[in-house]
């Protein structure tokens, strides 16, 4: 329970210290460290037909809001960000809360704070 509540303290700090991106961002943004510890901007959670708080409370990102065909291409951008620290721009299919999809291009960036790997991504659609 102390390591879920560390990292959500991680989370929540560096949100806060990457506001103005959150906040002034034209895209849609999202810190993640894994399915429990993640934070949206407003933009993003609007795509997908949820409020920032709804989607940060999603435990299967994949599952739930991911397309079947475009949950791999995340993964391996993701474990490239935190294995080897490089980014990557992918397309990816995202299915919102009601039904449809939402064909994007995301950037995922990877950014260290207090010794934790963390992916940033900036979400843009087609």
């Amino acid at each position: 329970m102390a390591k879920e509540s560390a990292h959500g303290k991680l989370v929540a700090d560096l949100h806060k210290q990457l506001n103005r991106v959150f906040s002034g961002s034209s895209q849609g943004v999202y810190l993640y460290l894994d399915d429990h510890h993640k934070v949206c901007n407003k933009k993003f959670a609007s795509m997908l037909g949820y409020t920032a708080k709804e989607w940060a409370s999603i435990h299967a990102i994949l599952g739930q809001t991911v397309e079947a065909k475009s949950q791999k291409t995340l993964v391996s951008a993701y474990l490239r960000a935190v294995d080897k620290l490089a980014g990557s721009t992918i397309s990816v299919t995202w299915v919102k809360k009601k039904g449809g999809k939402v064909k994007t291009d995301v950037i995922l960036v990877p950014i260290v704070f207090k010794g934790n790997v963390f992916a940033l991504h900036f979400v843009s659609g087609i």
